[in-house]
């Protein structure tokens, strides 16, 4: 099979692919179309079904495997599949461990150096609370090393929510070493802990869909009822100390608009909320740049607000 990283502009697409999501939509003068986002292993590509019910596009749902055939084109910086023809595939046809995106770094090498990191942590509690979690807990380092760290933007592929957590982690350990005011225990801690609740609000692939719980409540307040389910099981962990892990994770976002409750109130809660934008951005643009092939201007990008470009290495 042609992998979705592998395409370009101008090429033709005759492969199976895992129907990520479909939608049906109407345009403005009135015409329904599809919008169906395919995945594989590589990524997902954006298409669009202009004619959904002419005799060559098949019934299909979300999650489906169909065999699709149409032209990839570029659409404001990032490919786009027109679709011509579509068929539902069989169970047989298509090996779904060739659909599932994974990360391109290896996961127990990851596991192992954000165990390290907790290793490091001189703070007993602190240290016995994350031992809880990622040393003690399998059915939670399962979901973690298995999850994604968001449906789509950035680190969207099985291993995300651990490689993002890494990196994180890693920024944060820098920072200690240029603001030495700043409390490394407290700060690698919640650098660690501040996504967990991702393991609750997004479901695994192939789905990576938000929950009940996820559409509820979100990371943040899943993420701070984890912290203080694990703290309650320590003898004596220190209010304090609870409250301010607590309000890192809590705090994480940065501003209100952007879904902290709280606006970040000690040192450690600001690195945090920094080191956690400058991971997701770096990630962002990293994906949105793997996906063409184009050099210079790539268009207006509503997440970055501002035209994007490439830059030339030559």
């Amino acid at each position: 099979m042609k992998y979705i990283k592998d395409y370009k502009e101008g090429d033709r697409i005759a492969d199976i692919y895992l129907c990520k999501h479909k939608q049906s939509a109407v345009t403005k003068n009135g015409k329904p179309y599809d919008n169906v986002i395919l995945q594989d292993k590589t990524g997902t590509l954006d298409a669009k079904i202009w004619d959904p019910h002419s005799a060559g596009i098949e019934e299909f749902e979300s999650l489906d495997y169909i065999e699709v055939y149409g032209d990839v084109n570029s659409f404001q910086g990032a490919l786009q599949v027109n679709v011509k023809r579509v068929r539902h595939c069989r169970e047989g046809e298509y090996n779904p461990a060739d659909y599932l995106p994974v990360s391109s770094k290896n996961i127990d090498e990851m596991k192992t150096e954000l165990l390290h990191f907790i290793e490091s942590i001189q703070n007993r509690y602190l240290k016995t609370l994350l031992q809880e979690l990622f040393v003690n807990d399998e059915k939670f380092i399962k979901a973690f090393t298995q999850s994604s760290a968001a449906k789509t933007v950035h680190h969207g592929f099985v291993g995300g929510l651990l490689e993002h957590t890494l990196s994180v982690t890693k920024l944060c350990d820098f920072y200690c070493t240029q603001y030495p005011l700043l409390n490394r225990d407290l700060l690698l801690s919640a650098a660690i802990c501040h996504d967990i609740g991702k393991t609750r609000e997004l479901s695994l692939f192939p789905q990576n869909d938000y929950t009940d719980d996820g559409q509820f409540l979100g990371h943040i307040v899943i993420g701070v009822e984890m912290v203080g389910e694990k703290i309650r099981l320590i003898k004596d962990f220190p209010d304090i100390l609870a409250s301010e892990l607590k309000h890192c994770i809590i705090s994480h976002h940065g501003e209100y608009e952007f879904g902290s409750p709280k606006k970040p109130a000690i040192m450690e809660a600001v690195a945090l909320n920094f080191a956690d934008n400058t991971d997701a951005k770096m990630q962002t643009f990293t994906e949105l740049l793997n996906g063409t092939t184009e050099n210079g201007w790539l268009g207006f990008n509503r997440l970055f607000e501002s035209n994007v470009m490439k830059t030339r290495l030559e």
